[in-house]
C-alpha cells in the first residue's frame, strides 16, 4: 500500500515536472520570437485626418512599444485634415521606440495635404504603385485670412515639414515647394527625389523590401528590421473609435442633432410618449460628442436653432407664414455655416442640407395645418358641442323661459322670440345650465 502510494507521488512529481519545463519552454520561445521581432503590426488609415485617426495611431503605437513589435505599418489613404491632429501624429510616431512605416496603399490612394506630413515623418516611406503624394499647401480654418497671417501658417508649415525631412534625410526642397506650391508626385518621381524610401506592390513585397534595413530612432539608437518572415498582425479600431469615426461624418453628425431636436419637440409636445424623447436625447448626445471633433462654427448651430424656435412659434402665434419663412431662411444659412467652409474635408452635402431643410419645412407645416384644423372643429364634447344643435320646445319659450328637449335631454331656455311648444328650435348661445335658443328657419 505504502509502495503505490510512493509511485503515485512519484508519478504526479514528474508530471508537475514536465509542466513546468513545457511551460519554461514555451515562455522561452515566446520571449525569443519577442525578441527576435517577428511580429509585425499594420493599421489602415484612410479618409480625414481627425482626432479618431490620431487616437488610433497613438494606441496602436503604444501597443506596438509594449509587444515588442519589429514594425507598425500604417497603410495610408488620405486627402488630408487638421493641422492638430497631424501634428499629435507626427509627435506620436517621433516617440515611438517601434519603428513605423507608412505605406501608402492600396493603388489610387494618395497622402496629401496631411498625409504628406505623416509620411515624411514616419521611419520608413514607402508607396505602392499607381498613388501620389504632395498638395500640402495650409488651409486654415476659421474663415479667410489676412495676408500676413496667411504667410505666418505657411511659413510655419514650411518650418515644420523641412525639420521633418531633415530629421529623417529626405528631400527638404520638394518638402517645401509641397507646402507652398502643393506640387505632387508620381510614385517613381517620390522615390527618384528622395521623397520616399520604398516603392513596394504589396504588403508582402513591403516587407521582404524593408528587411535589414537600419533605422536611426530619434533617441539615436539603431534598429535593425527583421520582417522578411514576420508574422502580419492587424491592430482593428475597436468599436468605441469606430462608431466615434462614424459620428464624426459631419453628414451623419448633422442628421443626429435634426434627429435629436424632432424627438425632443415630439416628447415635449405629447408628454409621456417616451420612445422620441429618448430617441432625441441619445442622437443630441451623439451629435455634440461628434461636434468635439469637428470645426464647428457656432453661430450656423445657432442659427439652426433659432430657426427650430421660429417653427415651434408658428404653431402658437399666428405669423400668416413670416415665422416659417424665417425658420427656413435661418436653417438654411445655419446649415451652410455649422461647419468651417474653409474646411475641405468636414463640409456638408449640399443635398443632405437640402433635404434636410425641405423634410423640416414639411413636418412643421403639416403640425401647423392640423393644429389650425383642429382649432377650427367644432368641439364634440361638453356643453360647447351643444351649440348649432336642434331640439324640441316641449312648452312655450319666451324671453323668461321655458324648456326645450336638446340631444335627449330636457334643458332650460330662453328666446328672444316667442317659440310655441312643438316646435323645433336651434341653440345658439350656452350659459351656465341655460340656453338660448332660437326658432329653427
Amino acid at each position: 500500500m505504502k509502495m503505490n502510494i510512493v509511485n503515485k507521488s512519484a508519478t504526479a512529481a514528474g508530471y508537475l515536472m514536465s509542466a513546468f519545463c513545457l511551460a519554461a519552454v514555451l515562455m522561452g520561445a515566446a520571449v525569443a520570437f519577442a525578441e527576435d521581432g517577428k511580429v509585425v503590426t499594420v493599421i489602415k488609415v484612410s479618409g480625414a485626418i481627425g482626432p479618431v485617426s490620431s487616437e488610433y495611431i497613438a494606441k496602436s503605437i503604444e501597443k506596438a512599444n509594449k509587444t515588442a513589435a519589429a514594425a507598425l505599418i500604417i497603410e495610408l489613404d488620405t486627402p488630408g485634415g487638421l493641422d492638430t491632429s497631424m501634428r499629435q501624429i507626427v509627435k506620436e510616431i517621433s516617440a515611438s521606440k517601434t519603428p513605423v512605416v507608412v505605406y501608402v496603399s492600396p493603388s489610387g490612394a494618395r497622402a496629401a495635404s496631411a498625409g504628406v506630413f505623416i509620411t515624411m515623418a514616419a521611419h520608413i516611406a514607402a508607396m505602392s504603385p499607381g498613388t501620389n503624394i504632395g498638395a500640402a499647401h495650409p488651409v486654415t480654418i476659421g474663415g479667410k485670412l489676412d495676408k500676413t497671417s496667411s504667410e505666418k501658417a505657411e511659413n510655419d508649415a514650411v518650418a515644420y515639414i523641412k525639420s521633418i525631412a531633415r530629421i529623417r534625410n529626405r528631400n527638404a526642397a520638394w518638402a517645401e515647394d509641397a507646402v507652398r506650391k502643393s506640387v505632387s508626385l508620381t510614385v517613381g518621381e517620390a522615390l527618384r527625389q528622395g521623397v520616399i524610401d520604398v516603392v513596394a506592390d504589396d504588403l508582402g513585397d513591403l516587407l521582404k523590401k524593408i528587411d535589414g534595413k537600419q533605422i536611426k530612432m530619434d533617441n539615436n539608437t539603431a534598429i535593425v528590421l527583421n520582417t522578411s518572415k514576420a508574422s502580419v498582425v492587424r491592430d482593428e479600431m475597436g468599436w468605441r473609435l469606430a462608431i466615434l469615426g462614424v459620428i464624426s461624418d459631419p453628414n451623419v453628425a448633422y442628421i443626429l442633432m435634426l434627429i435629436g431636436m424632432y424627438g425632443l419637440f415630439f416628447e415635449l409636445s405629447n408628454p409621456g410618449a417616451m420612445f422620441p424623447g429618448i430617441a432625441g436625447g441619445i442622437s443630441l448626445i451623439l451629435s455634440f460628442y461628434a461636434f468635439q471633433t469637428l470645426p464647428v462654427n457656432y453661430a450656423g448651430l445657432f442659427l439652426i436653432l433659432l430657426a427650430l424656435v421660429m417653427f415651434i412659434l408658428e404653431l402658437k402665434v399666428v405669423s400668416h407664414g413670416a415665422l416659417t419663412i424665417g425658420g427656413i431662411i435661418s436653417m438654411t444659412m445655419g446649415s451652410l455655416m455649422l461647419f468651417e467652409e474653409s474646411s475641405p474635408f468636414f463640409k456638408l452635402s449640399l443635398y443632405i442640407i437640402a433635404i434636410s431643410v425641405i423634410v423640416t419645412v414639411v413636418f412643421f407645416s403639416v403640425i401647423v395645418g392640423l393644429s389650425y384644423r383642429a382649432y377650427k372643429r367644432k368641439p364634440v364634447t361638453g356643453v360647447e358641442s351643444l351649440v348649432g344643435a336642434a331640439g324640441t320646445a316641449v312648452e312655450a319659450i319666451d324671453s323668461t323661459g321655458g324648456m326645450a328637449m336638446v340631444n335627449g335631454a330636457l334643458w332650460q331656455c330662453r328666446s328672444d322670440a316667442p317659440i310655441d311648444k312643438g316646435k323645433e328650435v336651434i341653440v345658439v348661445e350656452v350659459t351656465g345650465l341655460r340656453l338660448k335658443v332660437a326658432p329653427k328657419l
